[in-house]
């Protein structure tokens, strides 16, 4: 088959879209025919080599990827939530499944937990071999593009916002970076809930996209400081919460575009890891800082329904053959256009 791969860490020259060794699956695993792959910022730091904590040690040649979705091809022994012919999703966290965290439900505390694509080998290929527990039924109404761009950022937003800030109907919350992948999901679930949602972006273009999917005020960060522009917006309050995935470009305004008693959450830092902190603000204002990884099974499933039905629609900015993946890391690296950038076996163009 053909695959999407690296040898070594460095620059877009070190991909390329070539031969790789047909994949055999396990007794736990389904062999995908896989029609479609998005791509996230974590594909970006896997090919530099970039962990959330730590440098990652990765087995090369690496297939990146940790969105996709495809056509059963073939079952292990051992699984019975699926046969041939199914479509499938990829929900790409995998857990141990016997530490305390895990057995006590909350999968993406697991000790031992890691990110498919990232971690181990991914989904940009034309056939992949995946645990069966890690994947989602995808009705066969839904295209393949929004299979396969969903579950990564949806499941994300999804924890961030209902779980772990516990956003609530009437509440006021900031998303910035509202055009990316887990920024535009956001978007969406704080209109869903019932929030007053604030968004940044920076330009006139992506920010209407904001306003089409939920946005009630947007703000251009390129054109004006967010913080201050909150201030005046809220006559001082400040919102309720804010969704910080930026990281060291935004941390300071983030934690100072609060209210009293506000909470911002995480789930990257895009922009770095080590940004200064007010702490004086931190304990005066008695903020709370939530973070936050992937979603639980049950967290996938409830937001991945809501997808599919279409109450959320992930925005597609562009659609590459995998031969052309240095192109699709470009146009995220270069923060280029609104939503996520989707790759295609070039066989299935």
């Amino acid at each position: 088959m053909k695959a999407v791969q690296f040898s070594e860490h460095g620059g877009r020259e070190v991909l390329e879209y070539g031969e790789f060794d047909d994949p055999e699956i396990d007794s736990d695993e389904v062999l995908i025919d896989v029609k479609a792959a998005a791509l996230n910022h974590l594909d970006i730091f896997s090919r530099f080599g970039l962990g959330a904590l730590h440098r990652l040690d990765l087995e090369m040649p690496h297939i990146p990827g940790s969105d996709g979705a495809g056509v059963v091809e073939e079952v292990g022994e051992d699984v019975e939530r699926f046969e041939p012919g199914d479509h499938v999703a990829l929900s790409a966290g995998l857990a141990c499944g016997h530490c305390e965290f895990c057995r006590d439900g909350d999968q993406t505390l697991c000790t031992d937990f890691k990110i498919i694509g990232e971690h181990v080998r991914g989904i940009q290929s034309e056939y992949s071999a995946m645990p069966a527990e890690n994947l989602v039924p995808v009705p066969e109404h839904v295209d393949w593009e929004t299979a396969a761009a969903a579950p990564l950022v949806f499941q994300t937003a999804w924890r961030m916002l209902v779980t772990r800030a516990d956003l609530g109907p009437g509440e006021s919350i900031l998303v910035l970076g509202a055009s990316g992948g887990v920024g535009h999901a956001a978007v969406q679930i704080a209109d869903y809930i019932g929030a007053e949602v604030y968004a940044t972006a920076s330009s006139a273009e992506k920010l209407d996209y904001a306003t089409e999917l939920g946005a009630d005020h947007v703000i251009n960060y390129d054109e004006n400081d967010f913080a201050e522009e909150i201030d005046a917006m809220t006559d001082g309050r400040g919102v309720d919460v804010v969704v910080d995935h930026i990281g060291k470009a935004t941390w300071q305004d983030s934690l100072h575009s609060l209210r009293k008693g506000g909470r911002v959450v995480t789930c990257g830092a895009t922009t770095g890891r080590d940004p200064e902190t007010d702490i004086n603000s931190i304990f005066w204002n008695q903020l709370e800082i939530y973070g936050s990884t992937m979603g639980t099974p049950g967290e996938v499933d409830d937001v991945l329904e809501l997808v599919w039905e279409g109450a959320f629609e992930p925005q597609i900015r562009e659609t590459f053959p995998m031969s052309e993946i240095a192109d699709a890391h470009e146009m995220i690296e270069e923060r280029e256009g609104f939503g996520k950038v989707v790759v295609i076996p070039d066989s299935e163009m």
